[in-house]
């Protein structure tokens, strides 16, 4: 904590500095997504994974603003990991994220919760602009707000807004270009509480507001400018001892008399009259319905797989064409050499098996997005709750198993809003069970060699079934481990479960389409970044070897060919497998040959196993490189080369029914994803949870194989 003046305007030539604030459900991120447009940034807050979402845009004066949107909280007495955060940076000026400024949006249909949060913000003494979102459904539920009275009776600016048709923003753009101050109005007279611990706080930690020392002394070991000032946390420890502060007493003391203000406030500036029916009531009673909500959600499952089957090829079709066009391009320009081959085996491969898998994964996120922004989401929660309980979770873990459907990481990080220690620790072990969409290239690849894209059963798709089951098995696999840890994990802390259900609405599809281009460009370029240099790594593996093996059957080679009989063709394929035998490439999968042979996996899907540990989707892409080395004028796709890859010994061919729900069902399993390793290690701060995930699921994934692959 410093000495800053609370109320003091930013630094010359520096951006504004705006924190954007609200409840969860508020239209917070559509706010920032209409501001920012596509000036945004995602990262992590320093020190925790929490999503950091920063962008900024520029006021009628071209002043720069640089707008931080801080996780949805509901008080500053955090019950959650994320509250936690809104926290840490409100309350400490010396914070590299502390704000100029805090826009408050709030919920104008739910108006007294909504102003818990911004009187709180308002007494910490940081300028507030309050901005009244989702005016329209106020109106529609009879809610009449005078704001001007409003603004006078809290001494802050208040904007309306309808965040979702971009009204209000140039209001709220006025609002921000003029030189706000903090409000000189105390909502709480917090001293007529508590006085004597938060008086001598502020003393030591040298802040000129009472309400901050209050925060503080009821969030004492979560704010983290005593990480590095534990001295400072030693004193006010003791005072806090010595005045025997008993923070639960007072926060409900503080929340009732804040209550009891604004009461008095809202008499003073809502009126109602008729309200319109709302449909929500009505649409609730079928969705949330105890059976049919079940059987609606699965429907809507299905139709999501149907779609991305259904749709995607095309896109997918064009751009395999797309690639073997260029591949024959290079074949017909470039002279023969090790250029060539590592453009065409190595990179162009590598970059193939990511580009492809491109339609599938923007539809995938675009159906998220479209059942969160919907708030369709919020009611899979509602009616999974009773379905989680018996397995050690609530309905908040809901949240994170579908975004699993995702990515791992960032759902293993929205696990942070359940409050409950042991159900946040059993959602994230068991969150990387669920199909990701890394692992979406590899069942669309082995599913394609299983059934024909035309195959149906009656009017569905047979391909949708298949991949439809396998986030199904996730699903289920993940509850049954969960019930494991529910019986393992002792915690005498008590569950809850409260969720408000939102208003539904209609997706707003600039917001869709932000999602989709920040998705696709975190696969394209993270994931493509990893997948491009394994396959370069690996095409030089696959091209060279020890000793002078590669000499030998080269030798051996050219005194086949000249051979009168000799059949050409044949001869080149059996040099090109000797070679890749003998690679380094070769002799790494051989190594583990004896390992995974039980589960049908020759060498050739061992290296693929081995690279995948990386990242899931880098199988595809190595599985490209493998069978396109040494064979530039191949330009058939990956799928292609598989289906027609022979047994050397039998005859038969490699990727039979059993091989392939066999690799599905180790790639649905195992945890190749040291990203996700690292996120779990940085929310449970022990390297024990990430070992026990790692071999729980990859002794699963082993015997599943074998299993699988005994049936079939």
């Amino acid at each position: 904590m410093t000495n800053t003046d609370f109320s003091s305007p930013h630094k010359k030539n520096a951006p504004l500095k705006v924190a954007l604030l609200g409840n969860p459900n508020c239209g917070k991120s559509t706010l920032f997504n209409l501001l920012t447009g596509l000036n945004q940034q995602i990262g992590n807050f320093p020190g925790v994974t929490v999503d950091k979402r920063s962008g900024f845009f520029y006021l009628k004066d071209k002043s720069k603003v640089e707008l931080l949107d801080l996780p949805g909280t509901y008080s500053l007495f955090p019950k959650s990991l994320d509250e936690e955060l809104a926290v840490n940076i409100l309350t400490d000026p010396a914070n590299e994220n502390y704000p100029n400024l805090t826009i408050v949006v709030a919920d104008a249909s739910n108006l007294k919760r909504s102003l818990f949060l911004c009187t709180q913000v308002i007494d910490l003494k940081i300028p507030v602009i309050l901005a009244l979102n989702m005016m329209d459904l106020a109106e529609k539920n009879g809610i009449a707000i005078n704001t001007s009275i409003l603004s006078a009776q809290l001494g802050i600016p208040v904007v309306e807004l309808n965040a979702r048709k971009g009204q209000g923003l140039e209001e709220l753009k006025l609002a921000l270009s003029k030189n706000s101050l903090a409000s000189e109005i105390s909502i709480v007279d917090i001293e007529q509480i508590e006085n004597k611990a938060i008086n001598d706080i502020a003393r030591v930690l040298k802040v000129n507001c009472a309400f901050a020392s209050f925060i503080v002394a009821n969030n004492l070991h979560n704010i983290s400018y005593f990480n590095h000032n534990k001295e400072k946390r030693e004193e006010v420890k003791n005072i806090l001892e010595l005045n025997q502060f008993d923070a639960r007493k007072l926060q409900a003391l503080e929340s009732i008399e804040r209550y009891r203000q604004l009461s008095k406030i809202i008499g003073k500036i809502v009126s109602k009259k008729n309200a319109k029916p709302s449909r929500t009531y009505a649409i609730d009673k079928v969705l949330t319905h105890k059976y049919w909500g079940y059987l609606i959600f699965l429907a809507v499952l299905f139709a999501v797989f149907q779609t991305i089957f259904s749709f995607a090829s095309y896109p997918m079709d064009l751009i395999d064409k797309g690639f073997g066009a260029i591949a024959t391009l290079i074949n017909n320009n470039l002279p023969n050499g090790v250029f060539k081959e590592l453009l065409v085996n190595g990179i162009l491969a590598g970059l193939s098996g990511v580009v492809i898998f491109v339609p599938q994964i923007a539809m995938l996120f675009a159906f998220i997005s479209i059942l969160e922004d919907s708030g369709y989401m919020a009611r899979v929660s509602f009616i999974m709750d009773r379905l989680m309980q018996p397995f050690g979770l609530n309905g908040r873990s809901v949240i994170p198993l579908i975004s699993g459907v995702a990515c791992a990481v960032p759902a293993i990080m929205s696990a942070r809003t359940i409050s409950n220690y042991k159900e946040r620790l059993i959602t994230i072990l068991v969150t990387p069970l669920m199909s990701c969409s890394a692992r979406l290239p590899v069942y669309t690849l082995l599913v394609s060699i299983l059934v024909p894209n035309n195959a149906y059963v009656w009017i569905f798709n047979k391909q949708a079934l298949i991949l439809m089951a396998f986030y199904i098995i996730g699903f289920i696999a993940a509850l049954l481990f969960a019930v494991v840890f529910k019986w393992i994990l002792k915690t005498k802390e008590r569950s809850f479960f409260i969720m408000e259900l939102p208003f539904y609405k209609a997706p707003r599809w600039k917001n869709v389409g932000l999602t989709i281009l920040e998705k696709v460009k975190v696969f394209l370029f993270d994931a493509g970044k990893v997948i491009i240099a394994i396959s370069i790594v690996l095409w030089v593996l696959s091209s060279y070897g020890p000793g002078k093996k590669f000499e030998n059957l080269q030798k051996n080679h050219q005194q086949a060919l000249l051979n009168i009989n000799a059949n050409t063709d044949s001869l080149e394929t059996v040099f090109q497998s000797q070679k890749l035998e003998n690679s380094y490439a070769g002799i790494l999968g051989k190594t583990i040959e004896p390992a995974i042979k039980p589960i049908g996996f020759d060498w050739k899907i061992g290296i693929a196993l081995i690279t995948s540990f990386a990242a899931r989707e880098v199988f595809v892409g190595t599985m490209a490189t493998i069978y396109s080395v040494g064979n530039t004028e191949n330009t058939t796709s990956i799928r292609q080369k598989m289906i027609e890859e022979k047994n050397p010994v039998t005859g038969a061919n490699v990727y039979t029914t059993g091989v392939c729900i066999s690799l599905m069902f180790f790639y649905a399993f195992s945890m190749q994803c040291m990203s996700t390793v690292a996120v779990v290690y940085r929310e449970t701060k022990s390297w024990k949870w990430p070992v026990i995930q790692f071999v729980m699921m990859g002794v699963l994934a082993y015997l599943s194989s074998l299993l699988a692959f005994t049936i079939f």
